[in-house]
């Protein structure tokens, strides 16, 4: 039975600091702790407590955990550390246009509610009213407001077309 002293120690765990549990630590175990895990640390304390007030474990269980820690394949040292692998190269992947696209320097042009779209096709994007757009259905969305296949609102065929 826990007394009211026990009890009181045992309550205030849960309101200390992670450096002042680590202080409590040593003090019941006689040894310091890498560990700052608070919840950690305030089971293995109370634990501590209670044992030392109320005796441990019976000799029936300590000797069940003598065996069964025998029986194991105990790692008393951490794994050697194995180096890390080097990450992989990095590569540059080859840039392989739609066929649909024409080359760049090629104007595109629409007529669109009666206006004449020209959108200039770049090596890596679209320039239409001095923007660069990544797609072609970027283009069109800036012009018409709402989502479009750039391809198609071009009219550029499945093979090589000009507008």
């Amino acid at each position: 039975m826990a007394t009211n002293a026990m009890a009181r120690d045992l309550a205030t765990l849960g309101r200390m600091s992670v450096n002042r549990l680590r202080e409590r630590y040593a003090e019941v175990y006689g040894e310091s702790t890498p560990g700052r895990n608070k919840a950690w640390l305030v089971k293995r304390i109370a634990w501590r407590i209670q044992a030392l007030a109320e005796g441990g474990l019976c000799e029936r269980a300590s000797a069940r955990a003598a065996f069964l820690a025998n029986d194991a394949d105990l790692r008393l040292n951490p794994p050697p550390r194995t180096p890390a692998p080097d990450p992989a190269p990095d590569r540059v992947l080859p840039f392989s246009s739609d066929a649909r696209l024409p080359v760049p320097g090629t104007l595109l042009t629409r007529l669109y509610k009666g206006t004449r779209i020209q959108v200039q096709v770049l090596v890596q994007g679209f320039e239409y009213e001095g923007s660069v757009y990544t797609s072609l259905s970027a283009v069109a969305k800036a012009i018409t407001g709402s989502h479009l296949n750039g391809y198609r609102f071009f009219h550029l065929n499945a093979k090589r077309g000009n507008s």
